[in-house]
């Protein structure tokens, strides 16, 4: 079932896919901005787009006063946030995806980007299937607390997740149209 909704989901979304205009990007920016204010967020883990994901490079890079962090897919499939500075070089990962210099400084973000390829109202999240993102939540939450923001088109939204025990729900979905909190 998951494998199915998954292979739609990433067709849809490629096909429907659309570079946020002015007004998008400000209402992403405007709630990021407003989550990390009320949270006294100081470190931020983020994705780096690929595959018709949002791009919010642009959005991300304009917040001030917060360090950013890139996954990076260590051995095992474990995942770890690593230190990234907009000016420095990245290198592809085994999976194609970007990362950020492995000596880099490893720390647990205060918020996570999470990117979505589904979502319901309820903040159930159908990601790649690998499950990196659900692994890192779980294990993360027993020791600190991190917020979690999955980030989707509005037109990714479905009427329910199936769920399986592993998974974890998101903390909010944001869309460039609207929250879920």
């Amino acid at each position: 079932m998951k494998e199915q909704l998954r292979k739609k989901f990433l067709k849809t979304r490629k096909d429907r896919y659309f570079i946020l205009d002015k007004k998008k990007r400000n209402f992403i920016s405007n709630k990021l901005k407003q989550i990390c204010r009320n949270n006294k967020i100081k470190k931020l883990g983020f994705y780096y787009p690929t595959n018709y994901e949002i791009d919010i490079l642009s959005v991300l890079f304009k917040i001030k006063n917060i360090d950013l962090y890139l996954p990076v897919i260590k051995k095992k499939n474990d995942m770890s946030f690593k230190l990234h500075k907009v000016q420095e070089p990245l290198f592809v990962n085994r999976f194609g995806i970007l990362e950020p210099n492995k000596e880099n400084k490893t720390e647990k973000p205060q918020i996570i980007l999470v990117p979505v390829v589904a979502f319901d109202k309820n903040k159930n999240r159908l990601g790649y299937g690998k499950g990196f993102y659900d692994r890192f939540l779980n294990k993360s939450n027993y020791k600190k607390n991190i917020l979690s923001i999955g980030i989707a088109f509005s037109f990714q939204q479905i009427k329910n997740i199936p769920l399986e025990k592993h998974d974890k729900r998101l903390d909010y979905i944001l869309t460039e149209k609207s929250i879920i909190n």
